[in-house]
């Protein structure tokens, strides 16, 4: 076998795991998010919450039809020796590359601008729909509880919100659980916003996050490699 055979035998393989991959997630994406009542009573383990399955299940959604595009692309362009989907495919994946770069760019060094842009969306989202829209206040309770924090800066993020006009309280996340949660208590208690301790959770974890963020570039950056081998070899022929 030679070395062009080999290279597209793996190329194949590579991204009919990724196409079955991509299928397989577009497809728990569209059954949670037709019937997530079904899911959970079968995988009910894996999460307490409906809303938390709902909504990962957009998420999921997008990365599945991602990852079909790319596998289709690059496994039926090399079984096809087709130059212009091996071209589609080393496209799509340097795109998906700079825009991953470009993201880590703005993350690291515009960390104050994202913070303040945030605020500006979230915290009168916070006020005005808190306590009201059902979604959005469970998805809310259950990430200041797994994340222990309160608001997206602070417990102040709540003040004026249906829920505090309603109840005179904060949520008990805000207050570490203790009740009644009033200013006082929210005040002493100091738990801090959810975007501080998320942000602390990826330095905590950072190298964990630069590791899989290394390996997933390095095998976008072999993909586009070996792509462009075969699509030059291809003119050889």
């Amino acid at each position: 076998m030679g070395c062009f055979t080999f290279i597209k035998v793996m190329m194949i393989l590579f991204n009919l795991a990724i196409f079955l991959g991509g299928g397989t997630l577009l497809g728990v994406g569209i059954w949670v998010t037709v019937d997530g009542q079904s899911f959970l009573d079968i995988f009910g383990t894996i999460s307490s919450s409906i809303m938390q399955v709902v909504n990962v299940s957009y998420f999921l959604i997008v990365i599945g039809s991602i990852l079909l595009v790319i596998g289709f692309l690059g496994c039926y362009g090399a079984q096809k020796e087709s130059k212009c989907l091996l071209m589609m495919f080393f496209s799509v994946v340097l795109i998906i590359f700079i825009a991953e770069v470009a993201a880590a760019v703005v993350a690291l060094v515009y960390t104050g601008l994202a913070e303040t842009l945030l605020t500006a969306v979230v915290t009168p989202l916070l006020k005005e729909k808190y306590g009201t829209d059902k979604s959005l206040t469970h998805i809310w309770n259950v990430t200041m509880t797994e994340v222990h924090c309160c608001g997206l800066n602070n417990y102040t993020d709540f003040t004026d919100s249906p829920w505090y006009k309603e109840h005179g309280t904060y949520p008990e996340s805000c207050c570490n659980d203790k009740q009644p949660c009033n200013d006082t208590l929210a005040a002493e208690s100091q738990v801090p916003g959810c975007f501080d301790q998320i942000l602390e959770e990826i330095k905590t974890n950072a190298g964990v996050v630069g590791g899989v963020a290394a390996g997933i570039a390095a095998l976008e950056i072999a993909s586009m490699a070996v792509s462009m081998y075969l699509y030059c070899k291809l003119d050889e022929k």
